[in-house]
């Protein structure tokens, strides 16, 4: 295929249409992850550990037992059958979060509840249901434990005995840096009376909607006008990515009033800039202007559809900026593309890459020589994912999107796919119980 070749306005300069997979190199290369902070163990849920955690103690910190019974010598009850039974005489009992009283001589048994500690001279445990008592129980005017009980199950050293760092132990490396903190990390970490974690900050994203066209959500529909819905999906994403979006409001076709929003959402601290529109070809689409003023420009216009008008820069101080294009469907998609990376990486994951699933297709797909992205809707039949099409692919119809849990990818070099033919699928949501 012929190198294309985009003209970038105002004597910027001449930009090459780029690959998907080169655009995203360029922008990941201006992006690091971001300084570590310290929050409670609950707030850090879905952030990356920037710390290594090791164990100061043994998780359990002393050997228990694993059922409710009674704790033995098991050379005690080695012989111990129901034909034979062992007689032994209870002289303490104790449950979890106490300790025994007495010690397990030989010939006696100390009642003993899940978790309890395994009390001294005591080597295994009983299971309750192998012993009198067992029986006493089913009858409620015998409730009361007994004296003496009737072990009819012989036991071997440590059974039914969790041992003292079973699950962690002392100096162990519990968990390193770059894991993702799901609830059962901060189990962990509570487990090891951790308190708070370091993790990698929460990246700020300045969001501005461009265009004279643009009217708040709030505003009565006027000739030639849309509401500004590229503002609030942009911010839903940053969040549902796990960036804090910062409304940056709504940026008219002028380069003063972008200038003047550009440098406010740099006093506000944003350490990642996303526009929508004003970086396709038109007279007032002057994003790629002031970016060009403020900034640098590092490249415009990338071989995929829809999303073809993306422009990505530096600012003033090196915050990267990653111009979306107007279109909603093609921000969105932009977005998912390039901009959760950037936010990902910054937050410090490591695993940047939506899920895909390899899914047949129920639709016939064409395709113009660019990567295209596809809305799909994906479903199981018969062991298999299949995908078919939305219904109307233009980049305005956002309720397209709507629709759609997957986008089929077509690659650059195939204009065709047939009914029935395989194509990876990006997932846009992953839901349980769908095998997704």
């Amino acid at each position: 295929m012929a190198c294309e070749v985009a003209i970038f306005g105002r004597n910027h300069g001449v930009f090459a249409l780029i690959s998907v997979d080169e655009a995203l190199a360029r922008i990941l290369s201006h992006v690091q992850p971001l300084e570590p902070e310290r929050v409670s163990i609950l707030d850090a849920m879905g952030r990356v550990l920037s710390e290594e955690i090791v164990s100061d103690i043994a998780i359990p910190p002393f050997d228990n037992s694993a059922m409710d019974g009674f704790a033995v010598r098991s050379a005690d009850v080695a012989q111990a059958t129901p034909e034979s039974p062992v007689r032994l005489a209870v002289v303490d009992s104790v449950a979890a979060g106490y300790v025994a009283a007495m010690r397990v001589e030989p010939g006696t048994a100390i009642r003993i509840m899940t978790g309890a500690p395994l009390p001294t001279g005591a080597d295994a445990v009983v299971p309750y249901e192998d012993t009198s008592d067992f029986d006493r129980s089913k009858d409620a005017r015998l409730a009361a434990p007994a004296d003496e009980i009737e072990v009819r199950g012989a036991v071997q050293a440590r059974d039914h005995v969790r041992p003292a760092g079973e699950d962690v132990y002392e100096g162990e490396q519990v968990m390193v840096p770059g894991r993702v903190i799901r609830a059962q990390e901060i189990g962990v970490l509570a487990s090891l009376g951790r308190e708070s974690v370091l993790v990698h900050r929460r990246p700020r994203v300045a969001i501005l909607a461009t265009g004279d066209e643009l009217l708040e959500v709030h505003e009565p529909l006027q000739p030639g006008k849309i509401r500004n819905s590229n503002e609030y999906t942009n911010a839903a994403l940053v969040t549902r990515t796990g960036g804090i979006p910062v409304r940056l409001g709504i940026g008219r076709d002028t380069e003063a009033d972008l200038i003047e929003r550009i440098r406010s959402g740099l006093e506000r601290g944003a350490d990642l800039f996303l526009t929508s529109g004003g970086v396709s070809v038109g007279d007032y689409d002057v994003v790629k202007d002031v970016l060009g003023k403020e900034g640098q420009m590092q490249f415009w216009q990338v071989r995929m559809k829809p999303g073809k008008p993306l422009a990505f820069g530096l600012l003033t101080g090196g915050v990267p900026l990653i111009g979306l294009p107007g279109n909603p469907v093609s921000a969105m998609v932009s977005f998912e593309q390039f901009a959760r990376p950037a936010i990902l990486k910054m937050l410090g994951h490591i695993d940047l890459a939506k899920p895909e699933v390899r899914a047949v297709l129920d639709d016939p797909l064409t395709n113009s020589g660019r990567r295209a992205f596809v809305r799909v809707i994906v479903s199981q039949r018969l062991g298999n994912y299949h995908a078919r099409t939305t219904g109307e692919q233009g980049s305005g119809v956002l309720t397209s999107m709507s629709k759609a849990n997957g986008l089929a990818i077509v690659p650059e070099e195939t204009l065709y796919l047939e009914e029935g033919s395989e194509v990876a699928v990006q997932m846009l949501d992953w839901p349980e119980g769908m095998g997704l």
